[in-house]
């Protein structure tokens, strides 16, 4: 709602359609919550453009889908031996390429393609966890991994570019993982699991896994909870976390039958399809079935914290977290923040909350002396404006525009002028920028009586509107007459 306010801030009458994509797409809101928070509003949503942010979505899948080729790629070889979960680096053989989806027999300098190893350190995607980046070499060329996907369970797929030189069918390879980005996305793969563990101890046992994502920037973990996670739940969630890699518990995973690893309480995610022989993995006090990549200890992680948490769908909140040197960044990117403000005020970083406390106070007592100048200078433009008032028909006339004034000033001004005068129409106006502010107002007459009955007979005269090029707003400042309107003259309107 934020985001749809501030989008539809500044008098536009059209929700751009980028924007109705960005809620529909990565917040969940749906396009006709948005209409209908538009159509309350008497604006409308660019469907034309959220069609198209759509499209232009989809053509990024389809692309990308033809890049990596996934499931199209029709590899019947042996499987290969991963070896990720010790080294990161070693030696392989080429047992096939793959070029625009079709086997070949070599790439050359330039080509994107897609390498199978018969021993491979890298990690393939699944479980959430991000595929490993890296390089495969040779005296003859060097293939810079972007993506590890599986083409099948036990065959793991290298998608990327061949940089130099030219690869083979049964060439002889090193293979060497990225340490920098597996270090990172391991260390926030094993949080992810101490996480699970805190957020099921906060907020309850109802809290299970929806989704995931682990890279080497952050970890994003969705799950099932009906409220917000409140400021002091973050914090006992951190600390639990924080605790946890205090402790430098070392790692452990072990690999067993299905029902053996049920026997010993691990978490099994709700939904996941398992096999016959699963990994459970012991860390801290979290037990979970991964086949992820993981520290060794949990001291290796360094640091964890929490930098968001929100809404993506009905009964379904999503935090995300940095560790390492990615939450020491965050921290002394948050420290920055705090040391500009203070200098911005004038005040050392631990008297922050006093020094905005102090300025706050300031802005609303000048806030209140502006009120009250603003009270006296309509009062002064109202006595002014009394003069400006013209007789039609027995009835007093008085627009005017306010210079500086706000909407409360043209009430207070209204409200002193419609003392002054009897039987009157009064209209004032002021301008803030591209907006217009009217009050009207009817006084009664010597009677009593309101003469809010006889402004509908307010009449432009014969081709006064045409003339003006307003038709059938009445073209100020020409004076209308009171008499019945008859066709096909415009009944005048005060805008």
């Amino acid at each position: 709602m934020q985001i749809l306010d501030a989008a539809l801030e500044g008098g536009v009458k059209v929700l751009p359609g980028e924007v109705a994509f960005k809620l529909h797409d990565t917040y969940g809101f749906p396009l006709d919550l948005s209409a209908d928070v538009c159509r309350e509003r008497g604006l409308s949503v660019d469907e034309a453009g959220f069609a198209t942010a759509m499209e232009k979505q989809k053509a990024q899948a389809r692309a990308a889908g033809k890049f990596k080729m996934d499931k199209a790629l029709d590899y019947s070889g042996e499987g290969n031996d991963f070896v990720g979960y010790d080294d990161l680096t070693a030696n392989a053989k080429v047992l096939a390429l793959f070029a625009d989806g079709n086997a070949v027999t070599e790439l050359k300098a330039g080509q994107a393609g897609v390498v199978v190893l018969d021993t491979t350190p890298f990690y393939a995607e699944s479980g959430g966890q991000v595929g490993d980046q890296g390089m495969i070499h040779n005296a003859g060329g060097q293939f810079n991994v972007l993506d590890t996907l599986k083409i099948k369970a036990d065959v793991f797929g290298h998608h990327g570019e061949l940089k130099t030189g030219s690869l083979k069918v049964g060439d002889a390879v090193q293979a060497h993982v990225d340490m920098g980005l597996r270090a990172a996305t391991v260390r926030n793969h094993s949080a992810t699991h101490l996480m699970h563990k805190a957020l099921r101890e906060v907020l309850g046992s109802h809290v299970q896994q929806k989704g995931s994502l682990v890279n080497a920037e952050r970890t994003r973990f969705d799950f099932a909870h009906n409220a917000p996670v409140t400021d002091a739940e973050i914090r006992q969630i951190e600390a639990q976390v924080n605790a946890e890699i205090l402790a430098n518990a070392a790692a452990q995973a072990r690999v067993m039958d299905i029902e053996s690893a049920q026997k010993t309480g691990a978490m099994m995610l709700f939904g996941e399809k398992y096999g016959e022989t699963v990994r459970v993995l012991d860390i801290g006090s979290s037990r979970e079935l991964c086949g992820g990549t993981h520290v060794k200890a949990t001291g290796d992680i360094g640091l964890f914290k929490i930098v968001g948490e929100g809404g993506v769908a009905a009964g379904v909140r999503r935090i995300e977290a940095v560790t390492g040197a990615n939450a020491l960044a965050y921290l002394q990117s948050l420290e920055d923040t705090v040391t500009q403000a203070a200098g911005a005020l004038k005040a050392q970083p631990a008297e922050l909350n006093n020094r905005i406390a102090q300025v706050l106070d300031q802005v609303k007592a000048l806030e209140k002396e502006l009120a009250a100048a603003k009270g006296k200078l309509a009062s002064a433009q109202g006595d002014e404006l009394l003069s400006q008032a013209v007789d039609v028909k027995g009835i007093k006339l008085l627009v005017a525009t306010l210079e500086g004034a706000d909407a409360k000033t043209l009430r207070d001004t209204m409200d002193k002028l419609k003392d002054k005068i009897k039987t009157a129409v009064i209209v004032l106006t002021a301008v803030d920028g591209d907006k217009v502010q009217i009050a009207a107002g009817v006084t009664a007459d010597d009677r009593g009586q309101s003469q809010s009955g006889r402004v509908g007979q307010l009449c432009c005269r014969p081709g006064s509107a045409e003339k003006a090029g307003a038709s059938p707003i009445w073209p100020w400042p020409v004076a209308p007459t009171l008499r019945p309107c008859p066709q096909p003259w415009p009944v005048c309107r005060l805008g």
